[in-house]
């Protein structure tokens, strides 16, 4: 059938500047502070039928969005960030071609993706983590990103780790000794071991993130908390996928995430 425009549509469609909306409303990229752009980096075609969902955006991600005939792409790591080249040459220019050559648009969230509070990469690995009755802790930047909960009953830090190794399919970081009973959990996905002081101000006995510094592991071995560093990519897979699910069942379209394997 055609919509007012005059734009082709069916039950499985529907147009971009929609999606875009949808997403700005959930998302609320406008509450933050970021080193971004938030929302919709590259536009493609008007009328989005597959959208295709990652941790970021790089080459092998388009790609096999593009083999899978996604007219969208969704991530949390997009392109035009602070301090970066501003020069669209190199890798740039190959990935930016690639969407303008098939006209796919890309929508990207950072810091609002990791702090929504039901669908975003904190309250996703929260919940896998089985943390309970958890919170958003003051760090002094108002971006509500570290969260604090409590486990059911305490849990050796050996289990927990191994909890999440499971979880994320690869072997954590984890200063500390095995053998003490964590249950105080705070965490926060992807690089923010910076704020570490803030889970031991705050009392818990773990504090779980995506990477690790060098000072890193004399803070934790001196406080005396348990740092887990579970993987950046690894830790950020879970909130893009519940957006893509969610926007895919509001609006009847395909929803595909493509997982492109980082160590880091």
């Amino acid at each position: 059938m055609q919509g007012t425009d005059g734009l082709e549509t069916d039950k499985m469609t529907t147009r971009l500047v929609e999606l875009h909306r949808y997403l700005d409303e959930q998302l609320a990229p406008g509450q933050y502070s970021d080193y971004c752009p938030n929302g919709l980096q590259v536009e493609g075609k008007a009328v989005v039928g597959r959208l295709a969902t990652g941790v970021t955006a790089c080459q092998a991600l388009i790609d096999e969005a593009i083999h899978w005939g996604a007219d969208a792409i969704l991530v949390h790591h997009g392109y035009f960030w602070k301090g970066e080249d501003p020069r669209v040459v190199g890798m740039k220019r190959r990935r930016l071609a690639a969407l303008l050559d098939n006209d796919v648009s890309l929508l990207s969230y950072h810091l609002p993706l990791d702090a929504h509070p039901t669908m975003g990469n904190n309250a996703c690995l929260g919940n896998l983590m089985n943390v309970a009755d958890w919170q958003v802790l003051a760090t002094g930047a108002g971006d509500g990103l570290v969260c604090m909960g409590m486990l059911a009953e305490p849990v050796t830090a050996a289990v927990m780790v191994q909890r999440l190794a499971q979880l994320t399919g690869r072997t954590p970081l984890h200063i500390g000794n095995g053998e003490d009973r964590v249950q105080q959990i705070a965490w926060c996905t992807g690089a923010a071991q910076g704020y570490i002081e803030v889970a031991i101000a705050a009392g818990a006995d773990m504090f779980v993130t995506g990477e690790a510094s060098e000072q890193t592991v004399h803070t934790a071995r001196e406080e005396g908390i348990h740092f887990v560093a579970a993987g950046h990519h690894a830790t950020e897979r879970y909130g893009v996928q519940a957006v893509g699910e969610h926007v895919a069942s509001v609006f009847d379209i395909e929803h595909r995430f493509i997982d492109i394997d980082n160590p880091v």
